[in-house]
């Protein structure tokens, strides 16, 4: 076992001791809402859309994009556990950014070891092998972040699944100031028909 490992449980353990009456929590979530955004370990959405645990359903993946597994989290939410609204809350200086699925299917293919950046780029670090496999994946990566959210708030208004009443609101985490900054294009798009 790791050093991280250890932590992990360590932290479990005190978590659970004091874990309360939240075993009663229902499974829908009380406040009704669900937000797809990124895996980035610097945004926090309990801290930065005021959640307690049960208030909301977090869906989360590189780049916050409305992939296909996340449009389908998204109908569950709303189908089977009574979500109403959902905000695609992507943010400033993601790394989405900072490659292209070329350079990332280049670098699988040299090896599976962790790639390094430096100012001229990505570089394979490790030895092979890698994988071919790399080059068929869509990452989603991001050119503009503005347009990346109205993007995703489009393909999941536009998704045959999704209710047209259910509005989706396109945001920015700028990750400088902790701040919420509304695209507001999206938000457009993404409004309830009804």
């Amino acid at each position: 076992m790791t050093q991280i490992h250890d932590e992990v449980l360590a932290a479990n353990a005190g978590y659970a001791e004091s874990f309360g009456d939240k075993g009663k929590l229902s499974s829908p979530p009380g406040r009704h809402f669900a937000i797809l955004t990124c895996m980035d370990a610097r945004l926090d959405p309990a801290k930065y859309a005021g959640l307690a645990e049960g208030d909301a359903h977090v869906i989360r993946n590189a780049g916050g994009r409305a992939s296909d597994d996340a449009i389908r989290s998204l109908v569950i939410s709303y189908k089977l556990l009574g979500t109403k609204e959902w905000f695609v809350i992507h943010h400033t200086d993601c790394g989405m950014e900072t490659f292209t699925n070329e350079i990332m299917g280049d670098l699988l293919a040299s090896s599976l070891e962790t790639a390094s950046v430096g100012e001229d780029g990505w570089h394979d670090t490790g030895e092979g092998p890698g994988s071919m496999e790399g080059k068929k994946i869509d990452c989603l990566t991001i050119g503009n972040q503005e347009n990346s959210v109205l993007t995703d708030v489009k393909r999941i208004r536009n998704h045959p699944l999704v209710p047209g009443f259910i509005p989706i609101y396109g945001y920015i985490y700028d990750c400088k100031t902790g701040k919420l900054v509304e695209v507001p294009e999206a938000t457009v798009v993404g409004k309830a028909s009804e």
